[in-house]
């Protein structure tokens, strides 16, 4: 990544209940890139999005854009990144317009019923991306859990940010709106916004990201384009399988195939 770099983590550090959750993650990411943060379950990979957010407290040093992410206050910090987390709880019976709509909270945007023609434009934008424009109006609580977790995204894209951090935003959908999910996100990222994309899902991460991180227990043990991150012995050594690779239509594939 030769761009100038709008993501940085040197030495960064996690404890959780007095437990080594990340040691010693240094990273340098670049505007216009989806990035693939893959691993096994438990190796710390929500962590480490929650931390680069500022979400949770960290060792080491973090800067955005060139700043110091500790020296940014909170309402710029929620410009910076707009962050999709699991799970896509949602308790109030809210329009879906309206939950999109709290992406503007961090541009001054208090009301959804009260939203300035820019606000209103991003929220309409959002919408579109992820295709949830027909659930304006219904209660979001009424929505499946695939159709949650589309408005949650539309949420996070309305925040219009340098930054897009998404944790698993292809869990629960059908194989066509995961594809819709990360062909959306891949259009983000063309359009020069930093993606990052926790995913367990090799394939799509082979086939849409352009930089893999791959971390275990903690440490980022591989980097670099798919075919680089995810080679024949980080796929042994990490995962524990083989894989089957392939093109097709100028994409990559990979399946996680057997055990080794």
């Amino acid at each position: 990544m030769s761009e100038a770099l709008l993501l940085t983590a040197r030495r960064l550090g996690v404890r959780l209940a007095g437990r080594v959750v990340l040691k010693d993650v240094s990273l340098a990411l670049s505007a216009g890139h989806l990035v693939a943060l893959v691993g096994p379950n438990g190796a710390g990979k929500t962590t480490l999005l929650r931390a680069l957010a500022g979400l949770i407290p960290s060792e080491g040093e973090i800067a955005v854009g060139g700043d110091a992410l500790a020296s940014l206050p909170l309402r710029e910090r929620a410009k910076r990144f707009g962050y999709l987390p699991q799970g896509h709880l949602v308790h109030w019976p809210l329009p879906a317009r309206d939950i999109v709509a709290l992406g503007r909270y961090p541009h001054g945007a208090t009301d959804p019923a009260r939203l300035s023609p820019k606000d209103a434009e991003a929220v309409l934008r959002a919408m579109q991306a992820v295709d949830v424009m027909e659930f304006s109006d219904r209660r979001v609580t009424e929505l499946s859990g695939g159709e949650r977790s589309r408005v949650a995204l539309a949420r996070a894209l309305a925040v219009e940010a340098p930054i897009i951090l998404a944790d698993e935003p292809t869990a629960s959908l059908d194989p066509r709106h995961q594809i819709d999910v990360m062909q959306n996100l891949r259009a983000t990222a063309d359009k020069g916004v930093l993606v990052i994309v926790v995913t367990h899902d090799l394939g799509l991460a082979a086939r849409f990201a352009d930089h893999v991180l791959v971390l275990r227990e903690g440490r980022l043990v591989s980097q670099g384009t798919p075919a680089e991150a995810l080679s024949e012995q980080v796929m042994a050594d990490v995962f524990r399988v083989a894989a089957y690779r392939a093109e097709y239509q100028r994409e990559a594939v990979i399946v996680p195939w057997a055990d080794v």
